[in-house]
Protein backbone atom coordinates (compact mmCIF):
# COMPACT_ATOMS: atom_id res chain seq x y z
CA UNK A 1 0.00 0.00 0.00
CA UNK A 2 1.40 3.40 -0.99
CA UNK A 3 2.38 5.75 1.82
CA UNK A 4 2.59 8.74 -0.52
CA UNK A 5 0.03 11.49 0.24
CA UNK A 6 -2.82 11.79 -2.21
CA UNK A 7 -3.25 14.78 -4.50
CA UNK A 8 -6.04 15.98 -2.20
CA UNK A 9 -3.88 15.82 0.91
CA UNK A 10 -1.00 17.55 -0.89
CA UNK A 11 -3.35 20.34 -1.96
CA UNK A 12 -4.70 20.75 1.59
CA UNK A 13 -1.15 20.84 2.97
CA UNK A 14 -0.16 23.49 0.41
CA UNK A 15 -3.22 25.58 1.25
CA UNK A 16 -2.45 25.41 4.96
CA UNK A 17 1.18 26.30 4.32
CA UNK A 18 0.11 29.34 2.27
CA UNK A 19 -2.32 30.40 5.03
CA UNK A 20 0.42 30.11 7.64
CA UNK A 21 2.87 32.17 5.60
CA UNK A 22 0.26 34.84 4.90
CA UNK A 23 -0.74 35.07 8.57
CA UNK A 24 2.87 35.10 9.76
CA UNK A 25 3.83 37.82 7.29
CA UNK A 26 1.01 40.06 8.50
CA UNK A 27 1.87 39.50 12.16
CA UNK A 28 5.60 40.01 11.65
CA UNK A 29 4.95 43.28 9.86
CA UNK A 30 2.53 44.46 12.53
CA UNK A 31 4.25 43.29 15.73
CA UNK A 32 7.83 42.53 14.72
CA UNK A 33 9.64 39.22 14.89
CA UNK A 34 10.04 39.06 18.66
CA UNK A 35 6.47 40.21 19.26
CA UNK A 36 4.97 37.40 17.19
CA UNK A 37 4.54 33.93 18.61
CA UNK A 38 3.88 30.68 16.78
CA UNK A 39 0.67 30.33 18.78
CA UNK A 40 -0.58 33.68 17.45
CA UNK A 41 0.37 32.67 13.92
CA UNK A 42 -1.51 29.37 14.18
CA UNK A 43 -4.59 31.17 15.46
CA UNK A 44 -4.46 33.80 12.71
CA UNK A 45 -3.96 31.12 10.04
CA UNK A 46 -6.84 29.00 11.37
CA UNK A 47 -4.68 25.91 11.87
CA UNK A 48 -3.68 23.89 14.90
CA UNK A 49 -0.27 24.38 16.49
CA UNK A 50 0.52 20.78 15.55
CA UNK A 51 -0.15 21.57 11.89
CA UNK A 52 2.02 24.68 12.09
CA UNK A 53 4.90 22.80 13.74
CA UNK A 54 4.67 20.08 11.10
CA UNK A 55 5.16 22.69 8.38
CA UNK A 56 7.55 24.96 10.29
CA UNK A 57 9.21 23.53 13.42
CA UNK A 58 10.62 26.92 14.43
CA UNK A 59 9.80 30.59 13.97
CA UNK A 60 13.14 31.03 12.21
CA UNK A 61 12.19 28.36 9.66
CA UNK A 62 8.95 30.18 8.99
CA UNK A 63 10.74 33.50 8.54
CA UNK A 64 13.16 31.80 6.14
CA UNK A 65 10.21 30.66 4.02
CA UNK A 66 8.79 34.19 3.94
CA UNK A 67 12.14 35.65 2.87
CA UNK A 68 12.67 32.99 0.21
CA UNK A 69 9.20 33.58 -1.21
CA UNK A 70 9.58 37.37 -1.23
CA UNK A 71 12.66 37.15 -3.48
CA UNK A 72 11.30 34.62 -5.96
CA UNK A 73 10.79 35.79 -9.53
CA UNK A 74 8.02 33.96 -11.38
CA UNK A 75 9.03 32.56 -14.76
CA UNK A 76 5.52 33.37 -15.95
CA UNK A 77 6.39 37.07 -15.87
CA UNK A 78 7.79 36.74 -19.38
CA UNK A 79 10.47 35.11 -21.52
CA UNK A 80 13.95 34.49 -20.20
CA UNK A 81 16.33 37.43 -20.77
CA UNK A 82 18.24 37.05 -24.02
CA UNK A 83 21.92 36.38 -23.41
CA UNK A 84 22.57 37.25 -27.04
CA UNK A 85 21.23 40.79 -26.67
CA UNK A 86 22.78 42.52 -23.65
CA UNK A 87 20.66 45.66 -23.77
CA UNK A 88 17.38 43.78 -24.11
CA UNK A 89 18.34 41.22 -21.46
CA UNK A 90 19.44 43.81 -18.92
CA UNK A 91 16.31 45.86 -19.55
CA UNK A 92 14.17 42.82 -18.77
CA UNK A 93 16.18 42.03 -15.64
CA UNK A 94 16.13 45.66 -14.53
CA UNK A 95 12.36 45.98 -14.70
CA UNK A 96 11.83 42.64 -12.98
CA UNK A 97 14.17 43.81 -10.23
CA UNK A 98 12.07 46.94 -9.78
CA UNK A 99 8.92 44.84 -9.48
CA UNK A 100 10.66 42.67 -6.91
CA UNK A 101 11.88 45.58 -4.79
CA UNK A 102 8.54 47.35 -4.87
CA UNK A 103 6.44 44.35 -3.85
CA UNK A 104 4.14 45.11 -0.90
CA UNK A 105 5.95 44.35 2.33
CA UNK A 106 9.50 44.19 0.95
CA UNK A 107 10.61 47.41 2.66
CA UNK A 108 8.87 46.39 5.90
CA UNK A 109 10.60 43.01 5.77
CA UNK A 110 13.99 44.70 5.57
CA UNK A 111 13.04 46.99 8.45
CA UNK A 112 12.17 43.98 10.61
CA UNK A 113 15.53 42.37 9.87
CA UNK A 114 17.42 45.57 10.65
CA UNK A 115 15.49 46.26 13.86
CA UNK A 116 15.76 42.71 15.20
CA UNK A 117 19.32 42.00 14.02
CA UNK A 118 21.10 42.62 17.36
CA UNK A 119 18.95 39.97 19.09
CA UNK A 120 18.25 37.68 16.15
CA UNK A 121 21.25 37.67 13.79
CA UNK A 122 19.79 34.63 12.04
CA UNK A 123 17.25 36.95 10.41
CA UNK A 124 20.03 38.79 8.61
CA UNK A 125 21.49 35.47 7.51
CA UNK A 126 18.11 34.41 6.14
CA UNK A 127 17.59 37.68 4.24
CA UNK A 128 21.11 37.54 2.79
CA UNK A 129 21.67 33.86 2.03
CA UNK A 130 18.15 32.76 1.11
CA UNK A 131 16.83 35.99 -0.34
CA UNK A 132 19.31 38.44 -1.76
CA UNK A 133 22.14 36.09 -2.75
CA UNK A 134 20.16 33.59 -4.87
CA UNK A 135 18.69 36.50 -6.84
CA UNK A 136 22.09 38.18 -7.16
CA UNK A 137 23.62 34.92 -8.37
CA UNK A 138 20.93 34.60 -11.06
CA UNK A 139 21.95 38.01 -12.45
CA UNK A 140 25.62 37.09 -12.27
CA UNK A 141 24.88 33.89 -14.21
CA UNK A 142 23.06 35.91 -16.87
CA UNK A 143 26.07 38.18 -17.33
CA UNK A 144 28.37 35.16 -17.59
CA UNK A 145 26.00 33.69 -20.21
CA UNK A 146 26.06 36.98 -22.12
CA UNK A 147 29.84 36.80 -22.19
CA UNK A 148 29.69 33.23 -23.50
CA UNK A 149 27.13 34.27 -26.12
CA UNK A 150 29.48 37.00 -27.33
CA UNK A 151 27.19 39.94 -26.51
CA UNK A 152 29.30 41.16 -23.59
CA UNK A 153 32.85 41.22 -22.32
CA UNK A 154 32.54 40.55 -18.60
CA UNK A 155 35.61 39.48 -16.69
CA UNK A 156 33.95 39.50 -13.27
CA UNK A 157 30.21 38.72 -13.46
CA UNK A 158 29.75 39.20 -9.70
CA UNK A 159 31.18 42.72 -9.84
CA UNK A 160 29.10 43.58 -12.90
CA UNK A 161 25.93 42.27 -11.20
CA UNK A 162 26.72 44.36 -8.12
CA UNK A 163 27.12 47.46 -10.27
CA UNK A 164 23.90 46.93 -12.22
CA UNK A 165 21.64 46.04 -9.31
CA UNK A 166 23.18 48.77 -7.17
CA UNK A 167 22.38 51.48 -9.72
CA UNK A 168 18.72 50.48 -9.61
CA UNK A 169 18.23 49.71 -5.92
CA UNK A 170 20.02 52.88 -4.82
CA UNK A 171 17.22 54.91 -6.40
CA UNK A 172 14.22 52.59 -6.18
CA UNK A 173 14.61 50.81 -2.85
CA UNK A 174 17.15 51.99 -0.29
CA UNK A 175 15.59 55.45 0.27
CA UNK A 176 12.36 53.71 1.34
CA UNK A 177 14.08 52.46 4.49
CA UNK A 178 14.49 56.03 5.75
CA UNK A 179 11.88 58.06 3.88
CA UNK A 180 8.30 56.97 4.41
CA UNK A 181 7.08 59.11 1.54
CA UNK A 182 9.64 57.98 -1.04
CA UNK A 183 7.55 57.14 -4.10
CA UNK A 184 9.24 58.15 -7.36
CA UNK A 185 7.06 58.35 -10.44
CA UNK A 186 7.03 55.41 -12.80
CA UNK A 187 8.70 57.55 -15.46
CA UNK A 188 11.57 58.27 -13.06
CA UNK A 189 11.95 54.57 -12.25
CA UNK A 190 11.93 53.66 -15.94
CA UNK A 191 14.61 56.27 -16.56
CA UNK A 192 16.73 54.88 -13.72
CA UNK A 193 16.56 51.41 -15.29
CA UNK A 194 17.32 52.78 -18.76
CA UNK A 195 20.34 54.73 -17.50
CA UNK A 196 21.64 51.67 -15.64
CA UNK A 197 21.32 49.58 -18.82
CA UNK A 198 23.06 52.28 -20.88
CA UNK A 199 25.91 52.44 -18.39
CA UNK A 200 26.32 48.66 -18.39
CA UNK A 201 26.23 48.31 -22.17
CA UNK A 202 28.78 51.12 -22.51
CA UNK A 203 31.08 49.34 -20.06
CA UNK A 204 30.53 45.69 -20.97
CA UNK A 205 28.81 45.59 -24.36
CA UNK A 206 30.51 44.44 -27.53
Amino acid sequence: MSTEPSAYHRRVAEEKRAAIIEAATGLFLAAGYDGTSLAKIAEAAGVSKATLFKQFPTKAALFDAIVTGSWQVEAADGPEPSAGDLRSGLTTIGHRYVELLTRPGMTALFRIVIAELPRFPELGEAQFSRGKMPYFESVSRYLAAAAEAGSAKVGDPDLAATQFLGMISNFVFWPTLLLTDWAPARSAIDQAVAEAVTTMTARYGI
